[in-house]
């Protein structure tokens, strides 16, 4: 495949890209830090409630699928009902954002703090700093939908689903391997 075969823009990619291995280089942070500390990482993470995770899991990849069959409806001409899949996509960002919050609320009323065990520094980072890409990606999926043409469809739901990626890449290593 070349590269003037992807869908998008190249900016697009190269943005997509640059985010990922942000996340990715946190992420081997804080795994080379767990490997360094099993116990500890083990303790701080058995604290932690993995349905809300769970929860969110279900909830972002549905969104991805609305984000996915508006760019596809956008694409036919589908223009209204491109701005309904771009709605409950941004929806689902939103509902993400609230279970996020009840989760952090949870964790704050239970004494996890980000300044104790570094598993908490990274984990409160790292969610944090994907619940700023959810917030910007609801902000993009509303913007696309005031006009639901092909290319600008395209590329929200290309950075949306770049927001799911990184979800799926933080689950595990977060919630289920220490």
């Amino acid at each position: 495949m070349r590269i003037d075969d992807l869908p998008g823009e190249l900016i697009l990619w190269i943005l997509i890209a640059s985010e990922v291995a942000v996340f990715a280089a946190g992420l081997s942070a804080m795994v080379v830090m767990g490997l360094r500390d099993p116990v500890g990482f083990a303790a701080a993470h058995a604290q932690l409630d993995g349905r809300m995770a769970t929860l969110n899991t279900l909830v972002l990849v549905t969104s991805g699928l609305f984000a996915a069959r508006a760019e596809r409806d956008a694409a036919a001409g589908r223009r209204a009902r491109a701005r309904i899949g771009l709605g409950l996509a941004a929806l689902g960002g939103l509902v993400f954002l609230v279970l996020k919050g009840l989760e952090y609320a949870r964790d704050i009323h239970a004494g996890i703090g980000m300044d104790g065990q570094p598993f908490f520094t990274f984990y409160y980072l790292l969610t944090g700093f994907h619940a700023a890409h959810v917030i910007a990606g609801v902000a993009v999926l509303g913007l696309v939908t005031i006009r639901a043409r092909p290319a600008p469809v395209q590329a929200g739901a290309m950075f949306w689903h770049m927001v799911d990626l990184v979800w799926v890449l933080i689950l595990p290593i977060i919630y289920l391997i220490w």
